[in-house]
């Protein structure tokens, strides 16, 4: 387990789409910043934050582990 987290597929696509729609969500009216722009913000960072968090568990099991419980893989 000594790949980083920075080389795995899922991490690079969840980082891509997090900044997407960081970008989307500017567009938003005004008066959604602390509602559905904030909490789309939130929810799209917490899926590279997890597999990071993820990757730095003992072993693959414990890894695997996070991303299922984070309903990430099935």
């Amino acid at each position: 387990m000594t790949e980083s987290y920075r080389n795995l597929i899922a991490w690079r696509k969840a980082k891509e789409l997090a900044l997407d729609i960081h970008l989307c969500t500017r567009k938003f009216p005004k008066e959604e910043i602390y509602c559905l722009t904030s909490q789309l913000r939130r929810a799209a960072i917490s899926v590279p934050s997890n597999i990071a968090e993820g990757k730095g568990r003992r072993s693959g099991k414990d890894f695997a582990h996070s991303l299922s419980g984070e309903g990430l893989i099935a």
